[in-house]
């Protein structure tokens, strides 16, 4: 039985991964957890925490639950050099690997993951699953993984591993970490996270403005719902000649005509310094 160590277990997303693994009987599990209220949460799902070194001596498999900008710290230190031959690591975001600050082991696989999150356009009838907004709880979801270095069979070990931790699981979809940084932060961040605040400021300067409050927010919310399923292709309906207008009138006050180069390489790696706080 192969033992995962899951580093920052008490966290936010290591606790969601802890809740999965717990219980499951293809794993050894040990929870690292230095943090007074990770420490905390781990005690209320009945878990003990393990030291660093005891933990990544043990492990197979070494998951690095913690935030993007403590990866540079713990990796190199308290993890990696530790690990025995041919052990893997799973990184939950691609922000530290594609910025470099994991430390070179060639005899060590990297494996990199992240949820999709549950889908706008889904087929949930459980209330739980429909409020299951992140994922890796009742509702279901998609996942991206990337093999960054290590035999080519890892990659089926890393995505099986990585369908148990954000359990249940739809589709796998493998691409590389250049690829995963694209999608985040580059798309999921930089544009769709920065539009949605946008959208959410406007709706607030509607209200500002008189409107009621619940008025905009059903109006607006109903309105983005029929957006999302004519731009994504799950209604045959286009925008009416009014709306296309408005939309080509108002690309050019809202948006700079460059905005696209936020997914050249060097935004990229400038944002993901930004994140991590390393040089790229």
């Amino acid at each position: 039985m192969p033992t995962l160590a899951l580093f920052g277990a008490g966290g936010k997303m290591g606790c969601r991964i802890a809740d999965n693994l717990k219980d499951h009987p293809d794993f050894r599990m040990l929870y690292v957890e230095p943090g007074e209220k990770g420490l905390a949460r781990l005690a209320e799902r009945g878990l003990s925490p393990t030291p660093y070194r005891q933990a990544a001596e043990a492990a197979d498999v070494a998951v690095l639950a913690v935030p993007d900008a403590l990866i540079s710290k713990v990796a190199p230190t308290q993890v990696v050099p530790f690990l025995k031959s041919s052990a893997m690591v799973i990184c939950l975001d691609p922000a530290a690997p594609f910025a470099g600050v994991l430390p070179e082991r060639p005899d060590v696989s990297y494996f990199v993951t992240h949820p999709c999150h549950p889908p706008v356009f889904h087929d949930e009838t459980d209330p739980e699953a429909r409020r299951d907004f992140f994922g890796g709880v009742r509702a279901k979801q998609n996942i991206v993984c990337a093999l960054m270095q290590g035999p080519e069979e890892d990659y089926a070990r890393g995505e099986a591993i990585a369908r148990r931790m954000f359990a249940p699981v739809m589709k796998a979809h493998r691409i590389s970490v250049e690829q995963m940084a694209i999608l985040e932060p580059a798309l999921s961040e930089t544009v769709a996270a920065t539009l949605l605040t946008v959208i959410r400021e406007a709706m607030d300067e509607a209200v500002r403005r008189g409107v009621p409050f619940e008025a905009a927010r059903d109006f607006l919310l109903g309105h983005v719902r029929i957006n999302l399923g004519m731009f994504f292709g799950e209604i045959d309906t286009p925008l009416s000649d009014g709306a296309k207008l408005a939309v080509a009138r108002a690309k050019g006050e809202l948006l700079r005509p460059d905005w696209k180069s936020v997914f050249e390489p060097e935004a990229i790696r400038a944002s993901i310094n930004a994140i991590t706080g390393s040089g790229v």
